[in-house]
């Protein structure tokens, strides 16, 4: 019995092509299993966090933190992980 949906065989070289400079159409956040949480009176602004991240998650306003995009980020904790000052905590999504 077909489904109609296409197998793996059928996609082509490259998988899908999307036009350049498109991500910010694709909202990531809902792949997350934990999400980042600032605690702003610990937080230095050194922004290492915002240097680490690779989902350009951290919002920076007059070079300091401004906030975390929960829409793109996806929770991997490198921000927490880089943090001198442990200002970033992951806590589970469903625990919030």
């Amino acid at each position: 019995m077909s489904t109609g949906l296409k197998g793996w065989k059928d996609i082509p070289i490259g998988g899908m092509i999307l036009e350049a400079g498109n991500s910010a159409e694709y909202e990531t956040g809902g792949w997350r299993t934990f999400r980042p949480v600032m605690d702003k009176e610990k937080c230095k602004n050194c922004l290492f966090c915002w240097i680490y991240c690779p989902d350009s998650a951290i919002q920076v306003e007059n070079e300091k933190i401004k906030e975390i995009d929960l829409k793109y980020c996806k929770g991997c904790g490198i921000c927490a992980a880089e943090c001198p000052a442990k200002a970033i905590e992951m806590v589970e999504e469903g625990k919030l």
